[in-house]
């Protein structure tokens, strides 16, 4: 009781269908669309050792139409775009991160600054205390009465 033998027929047909999906730019299951040999193999379903050996003028094959092709798949193309809006995206972040460091550098001096100010403050009204308050007689204005013991006044 062995193994039952590969149909290299149909492995055959899910390569070049593989091959016809990659070079239209059109991949199923290959992520990066890029034409090589190993996302052929991916895109086909198939298993190295099984392409390799029985299939190698289909990947040869492929590598000629790939190289003769003149355009960029689909979906690489849609990586290179994505790529470089990312890029434009990381340097925007990166000059954000370097003012909101200079920003937390200049809050970080202010907060020391007023730290010391208000313990300078403190330590003149704490020698402030010690001394002696005079107090100083009100102003009367018009309408106010005067603070005399005598109302007729």
């Amino acid at each position: 009781m062995g193994r039952r033998p590969r149909d290299r027929d149909r492995d055959a047909t899910a390569i070049k269908a593989a091959a016809e999906r990659l070079l239209a730019g059109t991949p199923l299951r290959s992520a990066s669309g890029k034409l090589t040999a190993t996302e052929l193999i991916v895109e086909s379903g198939l298993r190295r050792d099984v392409v390799y050996p029985h299939h190698q003028d289909l990947v040869d094959e492929f590598r000629l139409r790939a190289q003769a092709q003149d355009r960029v798949p689909t979906a690489a193309q849609e990586l290179a775009e994505r790529y470089a809006a990312v890029v434009d995206e990381l340097k925007e972040t990166k000059q954000q991160l370097v003012a909101e460091r200079e920003l937390t550098a200049f809050l970080r001096r202010t907060a020391v600054e007023l730290a010391v100010e208000v313990e300078n403050l403190r330590r003149d009204q704490e020698d402030v205390a010690d001394a002696t308050v005079v107090s100083m007689p009100r102003r009367r204005g018009p309408g106010r009465r005067s603070l005399s013991a005598n109302p007729e006044d």
